[in-house]
């Protein structure tokens, strides 16, 4: 890959940052505003369009690096980049539904993802929320989201929900929302044990209104061959799979550097670098972390040169999901071993990678639906 357009010296203000709005459970402003004068929101946008014209390959590179410093950060600016990627794909493919959300994000707009609802486990072939049309083609959409990502500083917030007036023909409705939308509100709920900076609050849809110019999808409810899935779902877990790596990689440096800076009585005050079974471990981590960049690179490529997998698609999406989340749980839990009984401080940046990781467990595509779609496409459905 080219230079990374994050300099070493932002990187390291941005890894400063981490341990702070850990602790005190903020919101990445800081980091926001300093990605967005360097063109963060707009790595998507053609460059005719405003933009730097980075393919998905590019950007997964780019959050793979970002995530090494603050997985945080990098996972809530990841929804923005999931919409504008979304459009760029679609865009590419002879579709500009979505063309105006690149040139938003050009102007500076922040997209977040609003989709996520509780209990709702087949993800973007059902909806919780109730869409009600209007007679001008808008929508009125009443429901609960979580996990809102960006929720201190969206702009923009694509939704979707359930029309169901016509009860033989239910329709799943896409729509963005303003931030100043009447019947939108954002509740302070975010309170976790792992990406705390990524503020991904609730959101309560009261009858909120997306006029007709916002509405841009209306499809059959269930599963759909409409572009718009293929997109959402490649830019999600492709751009999932490179902030679950960037963590893992930082977590091998950890213990890279602490197997080198901590001494062994047992081996005369040496370094635990000579230790056989310490360098097991951290070789353990080196090699399931090595594995997984090469295949989101593969994937993203192949998105961005409009290779056609078929049906194939959505098995290699989840399993690369699957693999890099896992994989990261495993290293980082290889580089705890390594580093001693220090990284149990809450000041321990390992530590902190620890509890991040976790989350990876909960994102679409999670084990029983990966494993399921993954199943599907090797065996045929499963009899009724």
């Amino acid at each position: 890959m080219t230079e990374s357009i994050l300099d070493d010296d932002l990187l390291e203000r941005i890894r400063s940052r981490a341990a702070v709005h850990d602790r005190e459970n903020t919101f990445f402003d800081d980091d926001l505003r300093d990605l967005a004068e360097i063109g963060w929101l707009r790595m998507l946008t053609p460059v005719e369009r405003g933009g730097l014209g980075f393919g998905l390959e590019r950007v997964a590179a780019e959050q793979t690096r970002l995530a090494t410093a603050a997985p945080a950060t990098a996972l809530g600016i990841n929804m923005h980049l999931v919409w504008t990627g979304v459009a760029k794909v679609l865009l590419d493919r002879g579709d500009a539904s979505l063309a105006w959300v690149l040139d938003d994000a050009a102007r500076g707009e922040v997209f977040a993802f609003g989709n996520s609802e509780a209990g709702n486990d087949l993800v973007l072939f059902g909806s919780t929320t109730r869409a009600e049309p209007r007679p001008d083609g808008g929508y009125a959409f009443t429901g609960r989201k979580i996990f809102t990502s960006l929720a201190p500083a969206w702009t923009r917030l694509g939704v979707f929900g359930l029309d169901d007036t016509e009860p033989d023909r239910p329709l799943l409705v896409h729509a963005f929302l303003d931030r100043d939308a009447a019947g939108v509100t954002t509740l302070d709920d975010w309170d976790t044990l792992a990406m705390r900076a990524s503020q991904s609050r609730t959101t309560v849809l009261d009858g909120a209104v997306a006029p007709a110019e916002r509405v841009f999808r209306r499809l059959p409810a269930g599963p759909s061959a409409d572009p718009l899935i293929f997109a959402i779902f490649a830019c999600f877990e492709i751009l999932l799979s490179a902030v679950y790596t960037g963590l893992s990689q930082r977590a091998v440096e950890l213990a890279v550097e602490a197997a080198k800076r901590r001494r062994s009585l047992k081996y005369d005050g040496r370094p635990y670098a000579h230790d056989p079974d310490i360098r097991w471990k951290v070789a353990e981590a080196g090699i399931a972390h090595d594995g997984i960049p090469p295949q989101i690179a593969a994937l993203a490529r192949d998105v961005d040169l409009l290779v056609d997998h078929g049906a194939a698609w959505f098995p290699r999406l989840v399993g690369l999901k699957v693999r890099a989340t896992e994989s990261a749980r495993f290293v980082v839990d290889q580089a705890l071993r390594v580093s001693g009984g220090s990284a149990i401080a809450s000041s321990s940046e390992l530590g902190r990678l620890y509890r991040d990781v976790i989350a990876g467990i909960f994102h679409p595509s999670d084990g029983e639906s990966a494993h399921n779609t993954v199943a599907n496409a090797l065996l045929g459905p499963a009899p009724d």
